[in-house]
């Protein structure tokens, strides 16, 4: 995950990037169980499912919402979100009975390009992007918006 350029201070782009390493760790373990079999790789995904689901939630209701009011990223967070429902419909729709691994694997991989993009990219771009105003309405409370 991005250490380098100082956006982990910000305390909601420290949670998301906190969030980003659980589910990446997550679809590594989902990854490994796959090989192991069905009722081991459901239990995985289950476990990915439960991270992913509140974190995309998070990041589309707080920090691309802002991103989108101000504008200068709307297309990023357009594509992120396309992202979104393209990893989601292929993980929370596969067929429990008859799983497609082989589309489960290429799903965690978008995944993985996915949290690349976001860490290097966005989330960078965001805090040079968005002013303190918008950082204080999407900072968890209790935190300092930098």
């Amino acid at each position: 995950m991005c250490n380098y350029c100082g956006c982990r201070d910000f305390p909601l782009i420290g949670r998301l990037s906190a969030e980003h390493e659980a589910i990446a760790n997550a679809a590594g373990r989902l990854r490994t169980a796959i090989g192991s079999g069905t009722p081991a790789a459901l239990a995985a995904l289950d476990e990915l499912l439960a991270l992913l689901l509140p974190h995309t939630t998070t990041e589309e209701d707080g920090l691309f919402a802002e991103l989108r009011a101000e504008g200068s990223l709307a297309e990023a967070v357009t594509q992120l979100c396309a992202e979104h429902r393209d990893i989601h419909e292929v993980l929370g729709g596969i067929d429990r009975a008859a799983p497609d691994w082989p589309a489960m694997l290429a799903a965690l991989d978008r995944l993985h390009r996915h949290i690349d993009n976001e860490e290097h990219g966005l989330f960078p771009a965001a805090v040079i992007a968005l002013p303190i105003p918008a950082w204080d309405r999407i900072t968890p409370a209790g935190t300092d918006a930098r």
